[in-house]
């Protein structure tokens, strides 16, 4: 029976390394809690930050998103890229604060949303209500949950059911696609 269990605990290791096992620093808030987070985020706005605010459509040629966006902003935004894993400042992100969307600053998941995942993204547990649309995406064959800005329509990440409780959910997003605006 020890040996099982040795076997077990060997063969779970690279996957709890990675974070697909549990969540580490996971919130452990209550439903009610996680609501309070997703109603309040306006209070890890800073004053006078530059943000959208209206979730409202926001239209723009192809030639004026290149000319506002970098490279790999563009890539990741419009044409539906992922940037590499662990290459994001933003995955070490830890003071108080909103990430807004690099494309139109809607704000998207504030730092009380946050948590780390072990995958090598900036991971959020819940998200701003109304501020991501999901689509189903099969780029990899396998069908996954997708999620764009409401306003601008960018493309931000991956939508996982193996996050922390209670809500069970990681939200992985490109950091590239994203501006942390400290609060």
């Amino acid at each position: 029976m020890q040996r099982r269990n040795f076997i077990a605990t060997i063969a779970a290791a690279p996957l709890a390394c990675l974070g697909l096992l549990s969540a580490r620093d996971a919130p452990g808030a209550s439903k009610d809690a996680i609501e309070d987070i997703r109603r309040n985020w306006r209070a890890l706005l800073a004053k006078n930050a530059e943000v959208a605010v209206s979730p409202e459509p926001l239209a723009r040629t192809n030639e004026l998103w290149k000319s506002l966006l970098t490279p790999p902003q563009y890539q990741v935004l419009r044409e539906e890229g992922t940037e590499r894993a662990f290459t994001s400042p933003l995955n070490a992100e830890k003071r108080p604060g909103v990430f807004a969307c690099a494309g139109c600053s809607l704000p998207l998941f504030t730092s009380q949303m946050k948590y780390e995942s072990g995958t090598g993204w900036p991971s959020f547990f819940t998200s701003i209500p109304d501020h991501l649309a999901l689509k189903k995406d099969f780029k990899l064959i396998v069908e996954r949950d997708e999620y764009h800005c409401v306003r601008c329509g960018g493309h931000q990440g991956h939508l996982f059911d193996d996050g922390p409780p209670p809500t069970r959910q990681r939200w992985c997003n490109n950091g590239v696609a994203l501006r942390f605006i400290p609060t």
